[in-house]
């Protein structure tokens, strides 16, 4: 009987053992962030990390940000490194490129980037040109960011997509992320770059969660500016977008598969530099190639895009003529009804791959 005790308790403790390895084995439970507490990381370990970074912009401090982007930085760093500012635009993002000029690395924060046309100016005649200008003498590390593009409600004045503006701009690096993790791993490379980033965030993005990988929830994770994301693969068509118009691709490409359309989506990333060889490489395996944007079609970045195939090699890898679906050409109306047929739906994006593939 002994023995046999004996034995019974040693394949109780096998199983046991098996067990606890297996228990060790699970995945961890997947962690969700919002794009706005992934912005308010990345800023709030970078300032941890370099003395040299501060936030400055309307109601950044005290008042947690206008979206709550800076939520308790304030609080945790004085007025010394996040700094309200007057509403002038101009005035302080001439303030924040001095202080890059003079060594620092301002995070400046405009609470939309339609009211950056007033600070243009600093933007690209101080900020993007004087690098060159000075024979690379005179460096500008400075991140200019915010939301930009259409959010809801809000008419023409506050609607536009500046992602086309400013990628038409050497000397500026622009990127413009669209999960939590982009917009973590692009602002934190953002704010180490030495050359002038331009951050483009969408409003209507801040407080959707997703799931982040363990890499991301690091101190140490960056995204590489310049480098583009396949969100989806697939072999019939290739969908190019960038910001929030990922998702929609993403919802488009759901509804595709279940009828035996598999669209591949990249997610651009980053505006400039442009990643031409992923969506060159993507259109060579799936010889069809639609953008998405929520900006107006005339000289935007899908015509960019369409450009470039054009003048490479995927060019003699398309079966039909590449397509845009961008934002209509009007200024931004007011009512939603207007509004909502006014900028990409999923329905948009369905029948264009469907005309597309003659389907």
């Amino acid at each position: 009987m002994a023995s046999l005790r004996c034995f019974l308790r040693s394949g109780k403790n096998a199983v046991s053992a098996v067990l606890r390895r297996e228990f060790h084995r699970t995945p961890p439970a997947a962690v969700q962030v919002t794009v706005r507490d992934a912005l308010n990381q990345a800023m709030d370990e970078e300032l941890e990390r370099d003395e040299r970074v501060f936030l400055l912009g309307e109601e950044v401090a005290q008042y947690d940000g206008a979206y709550k982007v800076s939520r308790g930085l304030w609080k945790k760093y004085g007025d010394k490194r996040i700094i309200d500012t007057p509403i002038t635009e101009m005035g302080f993002a001439g303030i924040a490129v001095g202080a890059a000029m003079a060594g620092l690395r301002p995070i400046c924060e405009f609470m939309t980037f339609n009211f950056s046309m007033q600070a243009i100016d600093q933007v690209i005649n101080s900020a993007a040109k004087t690098y060159y200008m000075s024979a690379g003498f005179q460096p500008v590390p400075i991140v200019f960011r915010g939301p930009n593009g259409a959010s809801a409600g809000v008419a023409a004045q506050h609607s536009q997509c500046f992602a086309a503006w400013y990628g038409h701009c050497p000397g500026l690096k622009v990127v413009s992320p669209w999960s939590a993790e982009d917009a973590k791993g692009l602002l934190k490379a953002a704010i180490r770059d030495d050359n002038p980033v331009v951050v483009l965030e969408n409003e209507l993005m801040y407080g959707v969660p997703f799931e982040i990988s363990e890499q991301a929830q690091s101190k140490d994770f960056v995204i590489p500016i310049g480098k583009a994301k396949i969100e989806r693969q697939g072999n019939h068509i290739t969908l190019v977008s960038h910001s929030r118009m990922v998702g929609l691709c993403l919802d488009a490409a759901a509804v595709l598969a279940k009828e035996g359309i598999e669209c591949e989506v990249v997610n651009m990333r980053t505006i400039r530099p442009l990643d031409a060889e992923a969506i060159e490489t993507s259109v060579m395996k799936t010889n069809h190639l639609i953008t998405v944007e929520g900006g107006w079609p005339q000289f935007g970045v899908g015509a960019e895009i369409l450009a470039r195939l054009m003048e490479g090699p995927a060019f003699n890898y398309l079966d039909a003529p590449a397509v845009r679906v961008t934002g209509v050409d009007i200024p931004m109306p007011y009512a939603k009804i207007l509004e909502d047929n006014s900028v990409p739906q999923i329905k948009d994006i369905i029948f264009s791959v469907k005309k597309t593939l003659n389907v």
